[in-house]
């Protein structure tokens, strides 16, 4: 039997490593907030519709996503330590080049460097890398390191904002990429250790399960995959569109910055209290009250017009949608087995960023053809109810008693 001493020693040794994971995502994922907060002076310097920088947006989420399986791949092979430090070099070079004058600067800026080379290398592999090194408060860690874009969502913006009111857009990347390259490298460092993988033995007494929830395995990872996507693409209105969408309502930018870092503080706070909680339930009862959560607060958005009560709603939408994600890579730890890990959270968080990719766009495309984000908001609630639908038949399936075969009578 393993010393459960030294057991609890390794998982407290790996307490720093996802401390660190945190960190390199605070710091890598601040570069899509500038685009949040800076939405209308971007489109107006280029001379294009929002729907532009949001395309921008867009694609370093699905750049992510799609570079996310290759980079998990690889951290499989060489550790999540050379991903994260290849992919900080990227973002910050990728900053400087989307700084640059043109729309197709801002595309391969943010497309390529920043999101299939840059956080790619970060996010998924840190991700799958963290739920390799815990077992006993793993969906505590995952919702730890996820946190990681809330706190950059709660940091940034307004830091942003605030130096936009001195120098260009254009000035402000560049000096967030350069300080990527300070920072980043060092914290990568932390990640030179590398969880155990099992071998055959193991993974034949840990009773690696050939047919979760007795569906065929590639069925559930596309199911997980298809919920994802329908969560993520309402969940990315309020993330992308909130200060412009309270600036259309007459408030001062600085309004919708401060509801924007609101509400993804509210996220962060809250994702220890969802780590908790999926910790107890599994990662797919919690994917359900969170995005119950989130469909009721999008559904607020289209009728909620004052200051205070928007303050009101964004906070309660971060709460609600806090839990989300590292829930979903939760459940696909608990439905998989541990080697295969990497590209299965790795595919399942593509579809999420992708998700996220469609609802930035979705949301400039349907302002720019009412004027107006209430269609956006109603729209993004109906997506919202799919979700719901596909994680409410996991749940219930999952429920559900499944029966052995009968043993065949001897002689």
């Amino acid at each position: 039997m393993p010393d459960a001493r030294a057991s609890e020693s390794g998982e407290d040794a790996s307490w720093w490593v996802a401390i660190a994971s945190l960190l390199i995502i605070f710091v890598g994922w601040g570069s899509p907030y500038l685009i949040a907060v800076a939405l209308k002076p971007m489109a107006a310097d280029l001379g294009a519709a929002r729907s532009v920088p949001s395309l921008a947006s867009s694609l370093a989420y699905v750049g992510c996503g799609i570079g996310g399986i290759f980079m998990g791949w690889w951290a499989d092979r060489v550790g999540a330590m050379w991903t994260a430090l290849f992919g900080s070099v990227m973002i910050g070079l990728g900053a400087v080049v989307a700084s640059l004058s043109g729309q197709w600067p801002l595309y391969i800026g943010y497309g390529v460097m920043i999101g299939l080379l840059g956080n790619a290398g970060l996010f998924a592999p840190l991700m799958a890398n963290t739920s390799r090194l815990f077992n006993r408060k793993r969906g505590t860690a995952l919702a730890l390191v996820a946190s990681g874009q809330q706190v950059a969502g709660a940091v940034w913006p307004p830091v942003f904002r605030m130096a936009l009111d001195y120098v260009s857009w254009q000035t402000t990347l560049r000096w967030y990429g350069a300080l990527v390259l300070v920072a980043l490298p060092p914290l990568a460092l932390a990640l030179r250790r590398r969880p155990k993988l099992p071998g055959a033995a193991d993974v034949k007494s840990a009773g690696a399960v050939l047919r979760p929830l007795g569906l065929p395995p590639n069925l559930l990872q596309a199911m997980l995959c298809a919920a994802i996507l329908l969560c993520c693409v309402p969940m990315a209105l309020p993330f992308t569109h909130l200060a412009a969408f309270c600036s259309d309502l007459g408030f001062a930018p600085a309004r919708g910055a401060e509801m924007l870092s609101l509400l993804l503080g509210m996220a962060f706070m809250s994702r220890m209290i969802w780590g908790r909680l999926s910790d107890r339930i599994g990662g797919l009862k919690t994917v359900l009250i969170g995005s119950s959560a989130q469909a009721l607060f999008l559904m607020c958005y289209a009728f909620i017009d004052d200051l205070a009560g928007l303050y009101v709603l964004s906070a309660a939408f971060g709460l609600g949608a806090g839990g989300i994600i590292p829930a979903y890579a939760l459940a696909v730890r608990e439905l998989f087995p541990v080697r295969e890990a990497g590209w299965r959270i790795g595919t399942v968080l593509l579809f999420g960023l992708t998700g996220m990719a469609i609802g930035a766009w979705l949301g400039g495309a349907i302002f720019d053809a009412f004027a107006s984000y209430r269609p956006a908001f109603v729209t993004a609630v109906v997506v919202n109810l799919a979700n719901l639908a596909v994680v409410g038949g996991l749940v219930m399936i999952g429920t559900m008693p499944r029966f052995a075969p009968p043993l065949p009578r001897p002689g």
